[in-house]
């Protein structure tokens, strides 16, 4: 599906080179926006960015690294450059890593901390003044956070993902009352279980099994379906902010 209201807009999308980034991004430039591709795989970028290019849409390829203020500077710097100001931010980068707490896994903490929490405030850090200029023209101004139901929901062994997680959906609810005075919308999605790359990210054969068996028995979202959500929610009026989307697999409470 696509969105008509979304044509002419200016989009950035982080973790776009798979999963819900890539597919957010397909959904928008399908619509008609412009769409500046974010994350760390050069490769997998430029093959997006020339689909979207065959198909008619644009998108311009950035390698950048949410956990380097640096590259997050330069990513927004060469988006500056070539689409100038961005009215819609997809913060979608994350990494889900899995074991038990007492396994004392610093490395995988600290890298889901990185990536999930400080990762997506850089991107705001970077981007918000785009939104705030653009709501005070008077044009439609988004930014969307990609959670987890993990923010809510209790899972054994994820509670530093699930952590993570409860933090950018309660940075969603901050900004929103900080943003939405000046008619930025901020929305925060929560899915559930969705076939990406994330489920390969656990380094544990138990636990990952133990996903495979949950997904087999309940089943699981296309990132397609987390995108069509998106898409809908900075497709309504500017007066209109779907701010929380809880989204899962009808088997899945």
């Amino acid at each position: 599906m696509t969105y008509n209201a979304l044509a002419g807009r200016t989009a950035v999308v982080t973790g776009a080179a798979s999963g819900i980034g890539e597919a957010t991004a397909l959904l928008l430039a399908a619509s008609g926006a412009r769409v500046a591709l974010l994350a760390r795989r050069a490769e997998r970028l430029q093959e997006l960015a020339g689909k979207i290019a065959a198909d008619g849409g644009q998108a311009l390829a950035v390698v950048a690294d949410v956990t380097d203020e640096e590259s997050v500077a330069a990513a927004a710097a060469r988006v500056h450059e070539a689409y100038g100001p961005v009215d819609l931010v997809v913060n979608n980068a994350g990494v889900m890593l899995a074991n038990a707490v007492s396994d004392g896994r610093l490395d995988e903490w600290q890298r889901m901390i990185d990536t999930n929490v400080t990762g997506a405030m850089r991107i705001v850090r970077a981007f918000v003044p785009d939104l705030l200029a653009a709501a005070g023209q008077g044009r439609t101004a988004d930014l969307v956070n990609v959670s987890s139901i993990g923010a809510h929901q209790t899972f054994p062994n994820y509670a530093v993902y699930g952590a993570t997680k409860a933090a950018l959906t309660y940075l969603s609810q901050s900004l929103r009352g900080e943003l939405g005075p000046h008619d930025v919308r901020v929305v925060n999605v929560e899915p559930g279980f969705t076939d990406t790359e994330l489920r390969g990210h656990i380094d544990n054969t138990e636990l990952s099994e133990e996903l495979e068996g949950w997904f087999g028995a309940i089943g699981s979202l296309a990132s397609e379906d987390v995108a069509d959500v998106i898409g809908y929610a900075v497709s309504r009026a500017r007066h209109v902010n779907l701010r929380q989307a809880i989204v899962l697999p009808t088997r899945q409470s």
